[in-house]
């Protein structure tokens, strides 16, 4: 017997709410996913809205993805191709962008952006491979690939592809094996994954600025003290 598009989304809904069930510990039974969870209610949404524009209802579609997201606090577009299994944890403030492709088993935390660096028609998001994991406040922007089973740390901007497997952190991203990032860093995040919060042994880039702004003004101080000193001998 051929299966309907209507079997299909039964579907879909049960494997996405057993995939709750094994990364969210604090899921306890079906009916409180269904009505508690914006992600899920977002990506259910989604999968309908995704129907009604292959079936050319755009308007429809982006009337009702509007909905959804002021219902949610998630928006995402109809045009977007995601797989199976999108975990949104949380899910306030997260954007997936028209043109962007997600794979099966992702999951993003609250935040989140897949958003565009350009007003140019076509292929304009990033598109992220099987399992991969964005913590929360992180923004990926353009038309890159995300590697299978990769993960990028909170806060993280990443504007460059990212090989599979890989863990890259920080403004602008880059891989926890980079030179830039300490090895303490790299040992603590490559064995704990945090989706949250700063990653262990990798300064804040604000900090970072402010640090480099003090110790040109203190420069700057000590050259007017000796200028000041030759021009009273």
């Amino acid at each position: 017997m051929k299966e309907t598009w209507k079997d299909n989304m039964l579907t879909r809904i049960i494997e996405e709410i057993k995939s709750i069930f094994e990364r969210d510990p604090a899921a306890r039974n079906a009916p409180e996913i269904i009505l508690c969870y914006p992600g899920f209610q977002a990506v259910l949404i989604y999968r309908l809205t995704n129907l009604m524009w292959k079936a050319k209802l755009k308007l429809i579609a982006r009337i009702t993805a509007n909905i959804g997201r002021i219902i949610t606090g998630i928006e995402i577009h109809p045009a977007a191709k995601i797989g199976k299994k999108l975990f949104i944890d949380h899910g306030i403030g997260v954007v997936i962008g028209e043109t962007a492709v997600i794979g099966n088993g992702c999951t993003l935390y609250h935040g989140v952006t897949l958003g565009g660096v350009s007003w140019e028609k076509g292929k304009r998001h990033p598109t992220l491979g099987d399992d991969v994991i964005i913590g929360a406040g992180a923004k990926v922007l353009g038309p890159i690939t995300v590697g299978n089973g990769s993960k990028i740390g909170s806060n993280a901007v990443v504007l460059e592809n990212v090989p599979s497997g890989s863990t890259v952190v920080g403004i602008p991203a880059r891989t926890a094996n980079d030179d830039s990032v300490s090895v303490d860093a790299h040992d603590q995040f490559t064995s704990a994954f945090r989706p949250y919060g700063q990653t262990p042994g990798l300064s804040d880039p604000i900090d970072e600025t402010i640090s480099v702004l003090i110790k040109k003004i203190d420069s700057l101080e000590k050259e007017l003290i000796n200028i000041k000193s030759t021009r009273e001998k």
